[in-house]
């Protein structure tokens, strides 16, 4: 059986926001064969999946992963919403009929548009993920504002119109001043449920551990990404484990680690534009699978992951209303914990305390977006990473 709903203008459906915001591309119901009908008696209820730059290198990697039941599982049906811009709908289409050609199972409709309050609507997961790129001669604060723009009206719609749990990923850049903004503007929705992608940058991490250690990545675990999404980010060696050991037990060179390891990790995306002349859509993507497959299984004993994340009431005396990424588990129900029981130092504080500064520059510069008074820029420098030039 194979059922569609025709495309439609969108007038009346998009509540007054109609046109092309509300276009639908209509149910999907790839059911091959009768085994195939008995095999979806035992699916769960549908989980509807709102992404942002959909039209994106990143999105082109990411929805058939989605799709495919790589995050959620075999016995979960989706929906896709597809959020563009006027200029991207057409390529949004393209992406749409991608997605029906595929013959997902899973997959059980497609909408695309460029309103977000037709496209937010019961979202259970927002994805984030589209921002301008950083043009040359565009100063930091300037793609704060600009952005920022973005994320605040993104933050609204969902406010009105997504499931009073969704939970959001956001993936533009700067993500954790982004991230900020967004959950200001969304007050009638849990600020914890509120998400700045690091997990990238916490794969890049274990991945040269392992090169270093001579093992293969999975043997590396308690990798924490501290702070922003940017060259101050804090790769944390000190809790790192590799084979259920201290990294420092393992890897001697207290150089190599404080210096040569922290400052790959920080610069990573920048070396393989230099070297491949793109950013690093395909890793991006396969760390969005990772970032949401940590909130719905839960987290292996002993073990954590990073995420950005709003820190009031945070256990380790960061500043409070910031998004900023620490060490979390979770039991798999979407929800998370902060972990506790992690080690300091003098060297760790301390660049944990730069990241902080940054981020509470960030915040002020921001302070018009947020509800907070006039913004006032003071950036200690810049340190924004290569992709989003």
């Amino acid at each position: 059986r194979r059922g569609s709903q025709a495309a439609g203008a969108g007038d009346a459906s998009g509540g007054g926001r109609g046109g092309a915001q509300g276009m639908l591309r209509g149910l999907l119901h790839h059911l091959r064969s009768r085994g195939e009908d008995e095999k979806t008696k035992s699916w769960k209820k549908l989980v509807n999946v709102s992404v942002s730059g959909a039209a994106g290198m990143i999105s082109n990697h990411l929805l058939f992963k989605l799709a495919s039941g790589e995050v959620f599982g075999q016995d979960q049906p989706i929906a896709l919403k597809l959020l563009g811009s006027e200029r991207s709908l057409q390529a949004l289409e393209g992406v749409a009929m991608e997605l029906e050609d595929s013959l997902y199972p899973l997959l059980r409709e497609v909408s695309i548009g460029i309103d977000p309050y037709v496209i937010f609507e019961d979202a259970d997961w927002a994805l984030l993920i589209g921002a301008k790129p950083r043009g040359p001669g565009v100063e930091r604060a300037a793609l704060l504002d600009i952005n920022g723009q973005i994320f605040a009206e993104q933050g609204k719609a969902l406010n009105a119109v997504a499931s009073r749990n969704v939970k959001v990923i956001v993936v533009g850049n700067p993500c954790n001043t982004n991230a900020l903004i967004c959950l200001k503007n969304a007050p009638n929705l849990p600020a914890k449920n509120f998400h700045a992608l690091t997990r990238l940058d916490e794969n890049r991490a274990k991945c040269q551990l392992a090169l270093k250690a001579g093992v293969f990545y999975d043997k590396i675990s308690n990798m924490t990404i501290w702070g922003n999404h940017s060259t101050t980010q804090v790769p944390d060696f000190l809790n790192a484990k590799i084979n259920g050991r201290p990294v420092k037990e393992v890897i001697k060179d207290t150089k190599w680690l404080e210096e040569d390891f922290t400052i790959t990790v920080q610069k990573r995306g920048g070396v393989l534009i230099q070297k491949w002349g793109r950013s690093s859509a395909a890793s991006t993507a396969v760390s969005i699978v990772d970032a949401m497959r940590s909130l719905v299984t839960p987290t292996p004993e002993g073990d954590w992951f990073s995420t950005g994340v709003y820190t009031t009431g945070n256990p380790y005396g960061i500043a409070e209303d910031i998004v900023f990424s620490m060490p979390c588990r979770s039991k798999g129900d979407g929800d998370y914990e902060l972990v506790k029981d992690v080690a300091m130092d003098d060297f760790l504080w301390g660049r944990i305390k730069k990241s902080e500064a940054e981020l509470i520059a960030e915040k002020r510069c921001v302070a018009h977006l947020t509800g907070e008074g006039n913004a006032f820029c003071d950036l200690p420098g810049d340190t924004m990473l290569p992709g989003e030039m």
